[in-house]
């Protein structure tokens, strides 16, 4: 029973079938006192003699027909067999045994219900395998099943992670490239449009009539949001290269930081801002604070047309997590597309009503996922709504993505 218990802690720890054959054979020789050991495995309709631990050579390397051999009875009936006298049983194939050593034998399969292979014990003197000695055996080749089981699971889960890899090397050279098509192959063009324009409105603004000068501000306002486009998708495409930085945050003084420089932008609004205290959290504090200066400035861009706006921050500590929440009174929006929302270039409202890129929502998702934690919003149109992201008290594990 040592011997086997050693042998089930040798077998949990393989990863591959050479360790498994290895431990095996040599546990099935020592738990029955054998003069040798077989690993048997089906391959198809045949049986493969994988690996033996023995006093003279057996059938290593070697395939028999699955009904020309007793490894193969032993898997097709789903039983133990126990031969003291491998002369006189008729399922020994004698031409195969005659040139060994062996006498006597016990087979087990490996896998009861749809055994994949077996273990066998061979006596180079008559021996009649006792009842314990079976049941060691059998043991072993249950625990082999398992760890079987466990290799063709660790197999499919590398070549996953192999796949996966790959994918994500494609993507980010992909990303890359595209990154920087983006840095230079749309700048260069934008930069002469905005030239162009500029020198336009110098030299020629007095020969413009009042239509010309209309269209003149809607190309440089169009000009001036295509860079600032091209500049959050840069900046979103390095945020997820970005190493994080954990430190503990004061969220409620971030929080107030930045809405007293809100307040002296939007000083001409009347918005109440309602800060709770909030928990600390771990957390990037550049990451976190390009978070709230999302949610916050989307606050405040959608409780525009509120002639009191009200904007209430605060936060609920769970057992291991700490929510936070930002809500408004502002144009809310229909929960029927709230899938849609942290998705890039993704937006609920037009662009004549509310300004934005719709990057900014997407550039939250990300950032609190690469914290390891999640976000989300409940709203109804025209009630406001509110967001919640939640973040981890202790430092989870660092996320490349």
């Amino acid at each position: 029973m040592q011997r086997l218990v050693l042998a089930v802690q040798e077998l949990s720890l393989a990863r591959d079938l050479e360790t498994v054959m290895t431990i095996v054979r040599k546990a099935a020789r020592e738990l029955t006192g054998a003069d040798g050991a077989t690993f048997i495995l089906r391959d198809g309709e045949q049986c493969f003699y994988a690996d033996e631990d023995a006093i003279g050579p057996l059938w290593k390397g070697l395939r028999f027909p699955i009904n020309d051999c007793i490894s193969g009875w032993s898997m097709i009936h789903r039983e133990q067999v126990v031969i003291e006298d491998i002369t006189i049983d008729e399922r020994i194939p004698q031409e195969a045994y005659s040139p060994t050593f062996v006498k006597s034998l016990v087979m087990v399969p490996i896998r009861t219900l749809d055994p994949v292979g077996a273990i066998g014990n061979y006596w180079s003197y008559r021996h009649k395998a006792t009842q314990e000695e079976v049941m060691l055996l059998q043991s072993l080749a249950d625990i082999t099943a398992v760890s079987l089981e466990n290799i063709t699971l660790y197999s499919e889960l590398e070549q996953r992670v192999e796949a996966r890899t790959k994918q994500l090397e494609e993507a980010n050279k992909e990303m890359e490239a595209f990154s920087y098509s983006i840095s230079h192959d749309l700048r260069a063009p934008l930069r002469s449009i905005q030239l162009y324009t500029d020198m336009l409105e110098t030299d020629y603004d007095d020969q413009l009539d009042e239509g010309g000068k209309k269209l003149l501000g809607k190309l440089l306002s169009k000009t001036q949001h295509m860079e600032k486009l091209i500049k959050e998708l840069l900046e979103f495409f390095r945020m997820g290269k970005k190493e994080l930085i954990y430190q503990k945050i004061s969220m409620s003084k971030m929080v107030n930081d930045l809405i007293t420089s809100i307040k002296e932008e939007e000083k001409n609004r009347k918005i109440e801002f309602i800060v709770h205290p909030m928990s600390n959290a771990p957390a990037d504090s550049m990451l976190m604070k390009q978070v709230w200066i999302n949610l916050i400035s989307n606050a405040v861009k959608y409780t525009r047309y509120k002639e009191e706006a009200v904007i209430e921050i605060g936060a609920e500590e769970k057992t291991a997590t700490i929510v936070y929440c930002i809500k408004d009174n502002g144009a809310g929006f229909d929960m029927r597309y709230a899938d849609k929302l942290f998705k890039i270039f993704q937006r609920l409202h037009s662009q004549e009503k509310f300004e934005g890129t719709g990057i900014g929502l997407s550039f939250v998702h990300r950032i609190i996922q690469k914290h390891g934690g999640k976000v989300w919003a409940e709203a109804k149109e025209g009630q406001g709504a509110t967001f919640f992201f939640e973040l981890n008290k202790i430092q989870p594990e660092l996320r490349a993505d």
